[in-house]
């Protein structure tokens, strides 16, 4: 009795490590509550020579969702205990980590223009695709590379979503080139999200110089209803159908364009009026007679979603954002 009290009354589980395919250990696994107040650690321990690891917490029964984090060679990975889950006989993957990419690739880089009252908000995506079993973490470089236009001021805010994972802020720094910064967050095997926005002062139909910076397999402009844009390189894709948000392929590593139109109200703090923004559904656009491939369009598209229900807040101070965590 007294042993069975005592199981029932503990997190176990094996850490797997999938890039060898063996269980490891010498894995940091904490115990996290997820509530109102964030991330809260109640209790950690080490995975052993099995990969084993025993937690003696016990957290079943509640309505309070909680976090497995397992921390190897510097990346962490989660695993979520809904309520009610079983709390025994857990599988925590991780993986072999390397400075060097390796098969982890931009698969699509979606740049959502958004003028409106002298300000031009600007959405970026990119979709990071791992089909490898190592993950791709350098901290002394970062793992995406973005250009920042002077105009921004500095100020960008940054979320990163892995694979399985909720959002979560991410910090910036800036590079050792001009206008470069750099996000230094893993890419785990599997795909993982870099979201980015930012404020430019808007001037209609002035130039806006843009560089793409970390390489991509497609590259997508994209500009809500009451907007054009024209520049040299881009292919134009169609109309989103519900929303009638424009797309646009292009190809290049700088892209020079000119914006007309206003897309979203202003509030008079000066921040973007979400409740004006276009939402574009995970619909696949119309081409027309375009021969552009139908499905890198159709999964481009799946990522437009977050991008625009994205709040932009350029009013966050730059220290808010550094002190987000990242998982």
């Amino acid at each position: 009795m007294f042993l069975a009290a005592t199981a029932s009354a503990a997190v176990t589980g094996t850490v797997i490590n999938k890039t060898t395919g063996k269980p490891q250990a010498g894995a940091t696994v904490a115990l996290n509550k997820l509530g109102q107040l964030g991330i809260e650690m109640i209790d950690q321990a080490k995975s052993g020579p099995d990969g084993s690891f025993t937690i003696n917490q016990d957290i079943g029964g509640g309505r309070t969702p909680y976090l497995i984090r397992a921390a190897f060679d510097g990346v962490t990975y989660n695993l979520m205990i809904p309520p009610g889950s079983p709390t025994t006989g857990l599988t925590v993957a991780v993986y072999n980590a390397s400075k060097q990419p390796g098969v982890a690739k931009v698969s699509k880089h979606m740049v959502l223009f958004q003028p409106a009252g002298g300000q031009m908000t600007v959405n970026e995506t990119y979709l990071f695709e791992n089909s490898g079993q190592t993950a791709w973490n350098d901290p002394g470089a970062g793992t995406l590379h973005f250009f920042l236009p002077p105009g921004a001021e500095g100020k960008v805010q940054a979320e990163v979503t892995g694979p399985g994972s909720m959002p979560i802020g991410a910090p910036t720094a800036k590079s050792g080139k001009p206008d470069i910064f750099e996000v230094d967050y893993p890419v785990k095997p599997g795909e993982t999200r870099f979201d980015l926005v930012y404020q430019v002062p808007y001037t209609e139909g002035a130039p806006y110089d843009g560089e793409i910076v970390t390489k991509d397999d497609n590259t997508y402009l994209i500009v809500p209803n009451g907007v054009t844009i024209a520049g040299d390189g881009l292919n134009d894709l169609g109309l989103e159908p519900k929303t009638q948000a424009h797309l646009y392929g292009f190809s290049g590593d700088a892209y020079h364009i000119q914006l007309t139109g206003a897309a979203a109200a202003t509030s008079s703090d000066g921040d973007v009026d979400t409740s004006t923004r276009p939402q574009i559904d995970q619909i696949m656009p119309r081409l027309y007679d375009k021969k552009f491939p139908i499905l890198a369009v159709a999964f481009g598209i799946l990522g437009l979603g977050f991008v625009l229900l994205y709040r932009a807040q350029s009013s966050v101070p730059a220290k808010e954002i550094n002190e987000r965590g990242r998982g």
